[in-house]
């Protein structure tokens, strides 16, 4: 047996079913969408808002259908993808963008279990220094992502229906409770929402190949993509959006705090952060490991976690959650990327020779990815736009970007990808 087909045997012995990788990427999305979805329920009726929502969620059921289903044909993370269309050397750069993304949110999200829990143990008279309580957190993601894949998805199996419960019993108590009439803010442009939708967890959806590579086979991964994303992805978001559009406040901890309710949802985003974050955790070492190749992951997971609890503790989430949505829309076009050299040239398979016979670096690659990355950015400063949702833009001009360029690339000295 050669290399390539052994090392693709050894993948497949270990993968997963479709409902757990859905169990999972809902235990990863279910912190940020928390967050977003209260600040979107407070300023759109009802209709709306699930209109949005089912937009939304349809256009991320797509998209993540694609790219987890690269990952299943390749058996490779998403670091191993990016290595054909932006060559071997070339794509260092983009693991390192994205292990600076995936490093950022493991330190928000370990701040925001810290002062969670501070804020809930100071209600009942018990004061912890918030550094204590994000040391603490660390440690607990470090340990439920440690020992590999296969303890992650128990944790998500265990996790993400109580939380769902958790989230069942906050909307019921809203929806039955009496909280005082509010007048909306003013209403938000639909497709500004469905960005909204779209932007909250379009970096876990440009990632998928990392658990793609993990599902028994096609169906599966389709199947876990749906299941999150068409299915589970808007009753979450519409669940997360309702208490704000009762009440008019801009995060579920407040519109609960009207029904006194506040207990119920602080622990319900104590337990999410632990959830989320231990996916984050794994995403992490994953990128981190191609960049550290001397390391074992566990040495690395450790050391994103003290990292974490260091960075977690320090006052600077006012500048660090905006450089992140920075860093947010340049990862979405190598999505694009990726799912054009796929279509174009490896839907055959992945040939790891073919990293030796290309170029180590194709900057006509890097060239699609920063003409995708400035259409983010100009269609999120409203100077145009194309979909009216930015992240989607992004994707789409840099899969049209690579599909032209890496056609020319030869005649300007580079080698063209060969097909298998």
């Amino acid at each position: 047996m050669s290399k390539s087909n052994e090392s693709r045997a050894s993948a497949v012995s270990s993968t997963a079913p479709g409902h757990r990788i859905a169990m999972i990427l809902l235990g990863i999305a279910v912190t940020p969408v928390l967050l977003s979805s209260s600040s979107l329920g407070n300023q759109m009726s009802n209709g709306d808002l699930i209109k949005v929502v089912c937009i939304g969620s349809l256009i991320l059921a797509i998209l993540a259908s694609i790219t987890i289903s690269v990952g299943e044909k390749a058996r490779l993370p998403t670091y191993g993808i990016v290595k054909y269309p932006f060559g071997e050397k070339g794509a260092i750069a983009i693991n390192v963008l994205l292990a600076i993304s995936l490093f950022g949110w493991i330190a928000v999200t370990a701040s925001m279990f810290g002062h969670s829990v501070a804020d809930l143990l100071a209600q009942h008279g018990v004061h912890v220094p918030v550094p204590l309580l994000v040391a603490i957190g660390c440690v607990i993601f470090v340990a439920s992502t440690a020992f590999g894949f296969a303890v992650l998805g128990k944790i998500a199996q265990f996790a993400v229906p109580v939380i769902a419960l958790m989230l069942c019993y906050l909307v019921r108590v809203a929806l039955g409770g009496q909280a005082p009439s509010v007048e909306m803010m003013s209403a938000m442009p639909m497709g500004v929402a469905v960005s909204s939708v779209v932007g909250t967890i379009i970096v876990l959806v440009a990632t998928l190949p990392d658990f793609g590579s993990f599902t028994h086979n096609r169906k599966h991964a389709i199947g876990g993509a749906l299941l999150a994303f068409l299915i589970a992805y808007p009753l979450l978001y519409w669940a997360g959006a309702t208490p704000s559009a009762l009440t008019g406040k801009n995060s579920l901890l407040a519109a609960m705090a009207m029904f006194g309710a506040t207990l119920p949802a602080a622990l319900m985003l104590i337990f999410a952060t632990v959830t989320g974050n231990a996916g984050n955790m794994f995403q992490g070492t994953l990128v981190t490991s191609t960049l550290l190749t001397r390391f074992p992951k566990w040495q690395i997971t450790v050391a994103l976690g003290v990292l974490a609890a260091i960075v977690g503790s320090m006052d600077i989430m006012s500048w660090f959650i905006p450089f992140l949505l920075f860093l947010g829309i340049a990862t979405p076009p190598v999505a694009g990327i990726y799912i054009a050299d796929f279509a174009m040239y490896r839907r055959a398979g992945y040939d790891p020779a073919a990293l030796v016979r290309e170029p180590q670096v194709k900057f006509m690659t890097f060239v699609a990815w920063i003409l995708g990355s400035l259409t983010g950015f100009a269609t999120v400063k409203g100077m145009f736009t194309v979909t009216s949702i930015p992240s989607l833009d992004s994707i789409l001009v840099a899969c049209v970007g690579y599909m032209i360029l890496s056609r020319i690339a030869p005649a300007r000295g580079a080698v063209r990808p060969s097909r298998h």
